[in-house]
C-alpha cells in the first residue's frame, strides 16, 4: 500500500512539474522577417485586359502563409480612388482552359462572372491582377500620374506596411500588335505587317512579295458579337477567295467554331479574349501570349517545281465583339496559278 502511494506521488509530481515547464517553453510562433519586399514597385498595365503580376514579393525568411491587404488607395494627389475600389462584374475561369475545348459552350461552362474591384492583390501570394472589365474606361490611364497605395503584409509572426507602391495604367488597345501611341493614344497608320512571308511573287512581275507588301488590319464591326472574319485584298483592292490560299488548314486555323468559308471570307465564331488565357497551345505561338495565325499555298512552277508559298501573323484581341483582319496585297497580287 504504500508503494501504491509513492508512486502515485511520484506520477502526480512529475506531471506537476511537466506542466510547469510546459508553462514556460516558448510557443510556436510563425517568423516574420521585416526586409519581407516587393521586387517590382511600379505596375503598368493596360486597362480592358486581365493582367497578372506574379512572382513580385520576396519573403526572405519569413514563414508562409502570409496575408496581404492593400491600404490606402489614392490618387498620386492624395485625393480618393473609388474607381479602384468599387466591386464591378468580371469574367474568372473556374476550370482550366486547356485549347481542347470543342465548342464555345464547353468553354464559356469553364468561366462565370464575379465580383471584383478593377485593380487587386491576392490575400495569400501577394500578387496584383488588373482585371479586364467594361468600366476600366474609369480608371485613369498615362499621362495621368495614377495612383498610390500601401500594402499591409502579415502572419502570426509579425507585419509591416510598404508604402507607396504605384499604378499606372496604360490606356486600352484592343487588339495587339498596335500602332497607337500607348501614351496618348493617336495613331497615325493603323496598317500592321505579317510577321513573315516566304515564297509569294507577284502574278505580274513575279517578282518576290515582302511582309512589307502587305497591310494588315483590324475592324470592330460590332460590339455585340462574338466571331472573327479573316478577308483578303488584292492589288486592286479586290476580295481574293480564301480557296485560293490551298495549304491553310482552316479546321484549325484558331480555336473557333462554326466556321464558314466562301469566296470572300472565312468566319468563325470565337470566345474573347483571343489567346483566352497566356498558354501555349496548337492555335498560338511559343509562349502563348498570341494567336499565332499561318496561311499557305502551292502552286507548280516553271519546270514542273512545287512551290509553296507561306505568310505568318500573331496577334491577340482582348474585347468581345464581330471582328475583322483583313490581309491587303498593296504591292502586288500573289500568283496563285500554275506555270
Amino acid at each position: 500500500m504504500k508503494n501504491f502511494c509513492l508512486g502515485t506521488l511520484l506520477l502526480l509530481s512529475v506531471a506537476g512539474l511537466q506542466g510547469c515547464y510546459k508553462k514556460y517553453l516558448p510557443s510556436d510562433k510563425d517568423a516574420f522577417d521585416l526586409s519581407s519586399q516587393f521586387t517590382t514597385t511600379t505596375y503598368q498595365p493596360f486597362l480592358g485586359r486581365t493582367t497578372l503580376f506574379a512572382d513580385n514579393f520576396t519573403d526572405i525568411n519569413s514563414s508562409r502563409p502570409l496575408s496581404f491587404r492593400m491600404l490606402n488607395i489614392r490618387t498620386y494627389d492624395g485625393g480618393p480612388a473609388p474607381e479602384l475600389q468599387k466591386p464591378f462584374p468580371v469574367q474568372v475561369w473556374t476550370e482550366p482552359y486547356t485549347g481542347l475545348e470543342t465548342s464555345l459552350a464547353a468553354i464559356e461552362a469553364k468561366r462565370k462572372i464575379e465580383e471584383h474591384p478593377v485593380f487587386e492583390i491576392r490575400d495569400h501570394s501577394g500578387e496584383f491582377i488588373m482585371w479586364q472589365s467594361a468600366n476600366s474606361n474609369i480608371v485613369r490611364p498615362q499621362p495621368d500620374s495614377g495612383y498610390v497605395f500601401d500594402v499591409e503584409v502579415s502572419n502570426k509572426g509579425g507585419r509591416k506596411i510598404i508604402e507607396g507602391l504605384r499604378l499606372l495604367p496604360y490606356r486600352e488597345q484592343e487588339y495587339a500588335p498596335n500602332k497607337a501611341d500607348i501614351i496618348t493614344g493617336n495613331v497615325v497608320d493603323e496598317a500592321l505587317r505579317p510577321g513573315s512571308v516566304s515564297g509569294m511573287i507577284g502574278d505580274s512581275t513575279e517578282s518576290a512579295i515582302y511582309s512589307s507588301d502587305v497591310e494588315v488590319t483590324f475592324h470592330k464591326v460590332s460590339n455585340t458579337g462574338s466571331s472573327l472574319t479573316f478577308r483578303f485584298l488584292d492589288a486592286d483592292n479586290q476580295l481574293i477567295d480564301p480557296a485560293k490560299f490551298n495549304l491553310t488548314k482552316w479546321a484549325t486555323l484558331i480555336h473557333g467554331f462554326n466556321m464558314k468559308q466562301t469566296s470572300t471570307y472565312v468566319k468563325y465564331d470565337v470566345a474573347y479574349p483571343i489567346p483566352l488565357v497566356q498558354r501555349r497551345t496548337a492555335y498560338t505561338n511559343i509562349d502563348g501570349t498570341s494567336a499565332h495565325l499561318d496561311f499557305g499555298y502551292e502552286r507548280i512552277g516553271f519546270g514542273g517545281q512545287r512551290q509553296v508559298a507561306n505568310m505568318q501573323f500573331d496577334f491577340a484581341i482582348y474585347t468581345k465583339g464581330d471582328w475583322e483582319i483583313i490581309f491587303a496585297f498593296k504591292k502586288e497580287t500573289p500568283k496563285f496559278s500554275n506555270d
